[in-house]
C-alpha cells in the first residue's frame, strides 16, 4: 500500500472511513447491551465467515458491481481521488474488507441470532470449500510434477520402451 503522500488522498479521507467504522462499532457495542453474548465457540465460524465474505467482495466477479464505482478492475487500482480513492483501496484489501465484514456479521449475530448463525454458517462452509479446493489443486499439481519427473529420462539410465 502506498503512503498517503503518494496517493490522491488526504489523511482526512482515511479519518472519515475510520470514523464511520468506529461509529458503527460503537453503535453495535452499545446496542448489544442486554443481549446474550456470542459464545466463544462461535468465533471460529465468524472468523471463517468474515474471510469468505471479504474474499467475495474483494476478489469475485459476481461482486464487481460493488467495486466498479471505486476500482479500475483491469488495472486493479483504485479510481478517482480523495474519499473515492480511499474506498477503492479498502475494496481491494481482503484484510480491510474483512474488518468491515466481521463487524457486519457480529452485528447481525447479536441482533438477529438465528439469521446471524445461518449467514455465518453458510459463509464459513464457503471458506471451508475454498480451503479444500486449494488443497485439492495443490495435491493435483504436486502429483503431476512428480509424475513428470518420474517419467523423464535420467542421464545414464537406459530408457525402457513399452512394447
Amino acid at each position: 500500500m502506498d503512503p498517503v503522500e503518494q496517493t490522491p488522498t488526504e489523511p482526512t479521507d482515511y479519518a472519515a472511513i475510520s470514523a464511520i467504522y468506529g461509529a458503527l462499532l460503537a453503535g453495535t457495542a452499545v446496542s448489544a447491551r442486554g443481549k446474550d453474548p456470542i459464545p466463544p465457540y462461535e468465533l471460529a465460524t465468524l472468523g471463517a465467515a468474515s474471510f469468505a465474505l471479504s474474499k467475495l467482495v474483494v476478489k469475485e466477479k459476481a461482486e464487481s458491481w460493488m467495486r466498479r464505482p471505486f476500482v479500475d478492475e483491469r488495472r486493479g487500482k483504485p479510481k478517482g481521488r480523495r474519499l473515492r480513492y480511499a474506498v477503492g483501496e479498502l475494496l481491494l484489501c481482503t484484510r480491510c474488507t474483512g474488518a468491515w465484514s466481521a463487524l457486519g456479521l457480529v452485528a447481525l449475530r447479536l441482533h438477529s441470532p438465528t439469521a446471524g448463525r445461518t449467514v455465518s454458517t453458510v459463509l464459513a462452509a464457503s471458506a471451508g470449500n475454498d480451503v479444500l479446493q486449494a488443497l485439492f489443486s495443490y495435491l493435483c499439481a504436486n502429483t503431476t510434477v512428480k509424475e513428470k519427473a518420474a517419467a523423464a529420462p535420467t542421464p545414464g539410465r537406459p530408457v525402457r520402451s513399452v512394447a
